[in-house]
């Protein structure tokens, strides 16, 4: 089926003389076959991925159309043609009809437009499956939606059947956060324009982050929507996103395919790396040690340690007198911990103490080095 066909203008005289001018006029496929014979629409599952344990955590259902016109097309001509609603049913109801077939722990996300999801049709489909746990709605249109008050009371009523939320195509515009805000989804898909290039944008990885915390506060996990490269997986790995989805990690398949090996190698280094970045491992500055008892520990900064190599004291100089004091050990760090955690540890400490070098330990007790927290600030911010 061709959707653009030329069309040329009769000539026409004007003060240049006569001309031929050529121009392309769109032509949306006829959907309503599909609604006569449903085996046209056919499903494919694309996995989303759980980055920290590099296994699939669920699928997503895309439908797929006849000839070369994509999804969007396709949905398109339903809304023309005055049928959206029963070309979505469709979909749906076949969607559903998969869910039993999910390999063990991993859930099945479906496309439904919120404008939609009131309708007869789309409320029929959903009632093909009234237990609808282990599904995940996906509400799909970032377009203002005209009654924010009834689409929470679907949502809610969703939910009271087992449902997941999820609301697609976020940071796409002011009306996608506005839903973000209306309908509190379990989880946020992060738009594909946020997420390309990510690795050399940092204004792209800044912006992920501040929705990727936005999520973390409604208590919702992020996903990262159309990964393609190594370095995009890496940005997200690094910015602790839960979940992505991309042809870098599975494109969509007829059935529930398993990660490829290759793929499951890629995402654990990734994980690997990104938990060795965000350790506090890569700041530790060495210092001196001296037993406790020790007549003069010397130039400061020292650990003052006991007779297994346990610190108990340090020995520092005050900025502000440039005198030597000793101080206790306020904090102890293991070198695995993350840095926004060991950071945020730091600070709640007592006022006289907030500012002091954190003393890093290894499994037995034994001093490592200091953490000094201008450099955990540091490396949070940078993050």
């Amino acid at each position: 089926m061709r959707l653009w066909e030329p069309q040329v203008e009769r000539p026409s005289a004007g003060a240049d003389g006569r001309r031929m001018t050529g121009m392309l006029t769109r032509r949306l496929p006829d959907c309503r076959p599909l609604l006569a014979d449903p085996d046209d629409l056919t499903l494919v599952f694309q996995p989303v991925v759980d980055l920290a344990r590099a296994r699939v955590a669920g699928y997503e259902a895309l439908a797929r159309f006849p000839g070369t016109a994509g999804p969007d097309v396709w949905f398109a001509a339903a809304a023309d043609a005055g049928v959206a609603a029963e070309l979505e049913a469709l979909a749906l109801h076949k969607a559903l009809a998969a869910v039993p077939g999910l390999p063990a722990d991993t859930f099945l996300s479906v496309n439904v437009s919120p404008a939609l999801l009131g309708t007869r049709p789309v409320q029929a489909a959903l009632a093909t499956r009234p237990d609808l746990r282990r599904v995940v709605v996906e509400l799909t249109e970032s377009a203002p939606v005209p009654d924010l008050a009834a689409l929470r009371v679907e949502v809610a009523a969703l939910r009271a059947r087992g449902a997941l939320v999820a609301l697609d195509d976020t940071g796409s515009g002011w009306s996608g956060l506005r839903q973000l805000a209306a309908l509190r989804p379990q989880l946020v898909k992060l738009d594909r324009s946020l997420v390309a290039g990510a690795d050399t944008d940092p204004v792209r990885a800044a912006l992920a982050g501040v929705v990727g915390e936005f999520a973390a506060r409604i208590d919702a996990w992020l996903v990262a929507e159309g990964i393609e490269t190594r370095g995009e997986l890496a940005a997200f790995s690094r910015l602790g996103v839960p979940l992505a989805q991309g042809w870098l990690l599975g494109r969509p398949s007829p059935s529930f395919a398993p990660l490829a090996p290759e793929v499951v190698a890629l995402v654990r280094g990734q994980a690997a790396r990104a938990r060795a970045e965000s350790a506090v491992a890569s700041l530790l500055r060495p210092v001196r040690q001296c037993e406790v008892t020790e007549a003069s520990p010397g130039v400061p900064p020292v650990v003052l340690v006991g007779p297994q190599g346990e610190p108990l004291a340090l020995r520092l100089t005050d900025p502000r007198t440039g005198l030597a004091h000793t101080a206790p050990v306020s904090l102890c760090a293991r070198p695995t911990d993350d840095v926004p955690g060991t950071l945020h540890r730091a600070l709640t400490r007592p006022p006289a103490h907030r500012f002091d070098p954190v003393v890093c330990t290894d499994a037995t007790g034994a001093v490592l080095g200091l953490l000094r927290v201008e450099d955990l600030a540091s490396a949070a911010a940078a993050r």
